[in-house]
């Protein structure tokens, strides 16, 4: 299943700074615009990971299910 999120980027003096507007907590930053987005994507990708493995270790049952928002 294809997750779709929101990249942000912002130039600050020599660096380019990124964030998940839906996630709070993942941002980074890169000297390239290109580095940037790698980065973010990695980000992205260690916060959900690190988030399902957060409710998998705490032994009780969970409901997971997709939930859609009306795009705005």
């Amino acid at each position: 299943m294809k997750q779709q999120f929101t990249a942000v980027y912002q130039k600050r003096g020599k660096w380019y700074l990124g964030w998940v507007e839906e996630v709070p907590g993942v941002n980074t930053q890169g000297r390239t615009l290109k580095e940037a987005k790698e980065n973010l994507k990695d980000a992205l990708s260690l916060i959900i990971e690190v988030n399902r493995a957060l409710t998998e270790t705490g032994g009780r049952r969970v409901i997971r299910e997709p939930i859609t928002l009306p795009a705005r």
